[in-house]
C-alpha cells in the first residue's frame, strides 16, 4: 500500500513538472493557463477615502481602501475600512478577504472573510466573521455594497454602503456617500448594540488633476442610533458627529 502511495505521488509530481512545457508545446503557456480559466492576470486598487479630519473627535485619519487581481469572472478581492485618531492613539479597522463571481454585466457576488479589530487605551479586540454580499451599479449609477456578516460566536450583522458621482465638470465630482449598518445581536465590546446602530452621510467635491489623482474636500455627518448610542453614550463617546474632511483619492 505504502509502494501505491509513493508511486502515485511520482506520478502527479511528474505530471505537474511537466505541465509547463507541454502548455508551451501547444502554444499555450503558463502564463495564459489563468486567463484560460478566466481568472486573467489584470489588478486594480482604489483609495476611495483616504482623508484627514481636523474637527473631528480624535482628529481621526480615515480610509477606504480596496484592491482585486483576476479577469473578468472570477477574482480575489481585498478590502481595508477604517480611522485612526492621531490625537489620542485609539481607532478600529475592518479589513475583508474575499472570493469575488461575476452575476450579471453589473453585479459581483463575493464570499470571504472579515477581521475587525477595535483599539486603543492599551487593549485590543478582534472579532473573525464570513462575510457574504454583493457590489455593483444599481439603477441610476449609484454604486452600492450590501454584505451579510456571520461572526465567530454566531452574532449576525449587515451592512449597507452606497454612493454616487455627480459630474459638474470632466473633472469636478461631487460624491454624496451613505453608510448603515444593523446587528441582530448587541456586542458590547465592540460598541455594538441590537437593531439599527448608525448611519453615517459624507459629501465629497473631487478635482481630478489627472484621472488617477484627485484631491477632494467635503464634510461627513454620523450618528449612533439605538442601543448602539446607548452603548456610547454611557462610555463617553458621542452619539452625534458632524467634521470636516481634506483628503484624496487615488486608483491605479
Amino acid at each position: 500500500m505504502v509502494r501505491r502511495v509513493r508511486s502515485a505521488a511520482v506520478v502527479l509530481g511528474s505530471l505537474l513538472l511537466t505541465l509547463p512545457g507541454r502548455a508551451d508545446a501547444q502554444g499555450i503557456g503558463l502564463k495564459h493557463l489563468l486567463e484560460m480559466m478566466d481568472w486573467g492576470r489584470e489588478t486594480y486598487v482604489l483609495a476611495e477615502v483616504l482623508e484627514f479630519a481636523p474637527d473631528g473627535v480624535g482628529r481621526p485619519v480615515r480610509y477606504d481602501l480596496l484592491g482585486w487581481a483576476g479577469g473578468a469572472s472570477n477574482r480575489l478581492w481585498a478590502k481595508a475600512d477604517g480611522e485612526h485618531g492621531t490625537r489620542n492613539g485609539g481607532g478600529e479597522m475592518e479589513v475583508q478577504l474575499l472570493y469575488g463571481r461575476l452575476l450579471t454585466p453589473w453585479w459581483d457576488g463575493q464570499v470571504g472573510a472579515k477581521v475587525d479589530t477595535h483599539y486603543g487605551e492599551g487593549s485590543t479586540s478582534t472579532r473573525t466573521s464570513l462575510a457574504l454580499g454583493v457590489q455593483g451599479l444599481a439603477p441610476g449609477w449609484f454604486e452600492v455594497e450590501p454584505t451579510l456578516f456571520v461572526s465567530q460566536d454566531g452574532d449576525v450583522s449587515a451592512s449597507l454602503e452606497a454612493s454616487y458621482d455627480l459630474l459638474f465638470t470632466q473633472r469636478l465630482v461631487l460624491q454624496p456617500r451613505l453608510e448603515t449598518s444593523v446587528a441582530l445581536q448587541e456586542v458590547p465590546e465592540f460598541g455594538v448594540g441590537s437593531g439599527f446602530n448608525d448611519v453615517e452621510l459624507g459629501m465629497r467635491m473631487r478635482y481630478e488633476i489627472r484621472r488617477e489623482f484627485a484631491p477632494y474636500l467635503g464634510f461627513s455627518w454620523a450618528r449612533r442610533l439605538g442601543g448602539t448610542a446607548d452603548l456610547a453614550h454611557a462610555s463617553g463617546e458621542p452619539v452625534r458627529e458632524f467634521s470636516l474632511v481634506a483628503g484624496v483619492r487615488l486608483w491605479r
